[in-house]
């Protein structure tokens, strides 16, 4: 039989050491803990530039059978910054405040400025908090969203989760944002933030979800409509399930767009590094899923070219809108800044070229049938 050299016994002892003295009350049971799955911040009322937090408790139930409706509390409190703010709030429970299963970070449209960073910092510094969490914006304020329970929420499940989820709606018309997604593009230059706008109904019983907010430092954030929310999320997340109005005279046509993809270059200047133009490519796929005259399959092709035209005039407006407003939702200027040899000023040429950069845009409609009419 061998015996251990005095180094690995020392080894043994400490080992054995460092599990007695470890703490057995660390872990808390769950029914002494409160889940929040959802927190929204406001402006403070009576906090001079301090925030409101709120937050969505889920309450727990013996069986989804023992509840018609899902069950939540809320709970408020101001503070100077958002981490004060919750361990207040703590103070008003006898449970602790679980945060590990939080997915949502509803934001006053007010605070959608260049002072994000100052207050996202604690969701980001936090261990527990996940960095895939959505984060959305709202209208007329977080609380105000949070406190709404569509009629169609079932219980054990949030809404407002799958509203964003890939596993529930899959509008066009919404656009999903995460947390880590947020972060990275508030720190970075040539990319400005896009996040989906939340608003209620005049009843308070209906969530609705189809603008979405420009993150750009401006005291008043640039809200983009629903048609444009649209193009956003068509071109550069290549969403599906879109419609496009196409009118022609006295012909109307309505697109349905089962696919979308956006490629483009950079034209650069004769004699400069700097871009001139941006050459923009676009395909869709889909069929005509409305018409207010009886179509022909053999009018296909010319169904198509008209289709283009329309999209590529719509597209292109709203591509010059932005630019015309100093805004970069798509990330131009940070693509830019990826695909080139690092200068000191190369930002600040792009900064300089944007408000003067062409926009050619080619748009290929392939429309694949005219629907099915019996």
């Amino acid at each position: 039989m061998k015996f251990l050299s005095l180094g690995k016994w020392i080894l043994v002892v400490l080992c054995i050491s460092g599990m007695l003295i470890q703490y057995g009350c660390a872990f808390k049971d769950i029914d002494k803990r409160l889940f929040v799955s959802a927190i929204g911040i406001d402006p403070a009322e009576n906090v001079e530039n301090g925030y409101k937090v709120t937050v969505k408790v889920a309450l727990p139930f013996g069986a989804i059978k023992d509840s018609a409706k899902p069950s939540f509390a809320y709970l408020s409190r101001e503070g100077h910054s958002i981490g004060e703010a919750i361990r207040m709030l703590e103070t008003h429970i006898d449970k602790v405040l679980e945060l590990g299963h939080m997915k949502t970070i509803i934001v006053h449209e007010k605070l959608l400025r260049n002072d994000m960073q100052t207050f996202m910092d604690y969701f980001i510094r936090r261990g527990d908090i996940q960095l895939i969490s959505y984060v959305a914006g709202a209208r007329p304020s977080a609380e105000t969203i949070l406190k709404v329970e569509p009629k169609t929420e079932a219980p054990a499940s949030v809404a407002l989760i799958n509203f964003f989820g890939a596993t529930a709606n899959d509008s066009p018309y919404v656009v999903t944002t995460f947390l880590f997604q947020l972060r990275r593009d508030i720190l970075a230059d040539g990319i400005n933030p896009v996040l989906p706008l939340i608003e209620t109904n005049e009843k308070g019983d209906e969530l609705i979800v189809n603008h979405s907010v420009v993150v750009d430092g401006r005291e008043d954030p640039t809200v983009l409509s629903t048609i444009e929310t649209k193009y956003f999320n068509s071109l550069l997340k290549n969403s599906t399930g879109l419609t496009y109005l196409v009118k022609k005279g006295s012909l109307e046509l309505l697109l349905n767009i089962s696919q979308s993809k956006m490629t483009y270059q950079f034209v650069p200047r004769e004699g400069s590094g700097a871009p001139r133009a941006i050459d923009m490519h676009i395909v869709m796929k889909g069929i005509i899923g409305e018409s207010n005259k009886d179509l022909s399959i053999a009018k296909l092709d010319e169904y198509n070219q008209l289709a283009s035209k329309e999209v590529k005039q719509k597209i292109l407006h709203f591509l010059i809108k932005m630019q015309e407003e100093n805004l970069d939702p798509f990330g131009f200027g940070l693509h830019y800044r990826t695909t080139r040899l690092y200068t000191e000023d190369l930002f600040t040429a792009w900064q300089k070229a944007y408000p003067d950069i062409e926009f050619k845009v080619t748009v290929e409609v392939k429309l694949q049938g005219t629907g099915t009419i019996e």
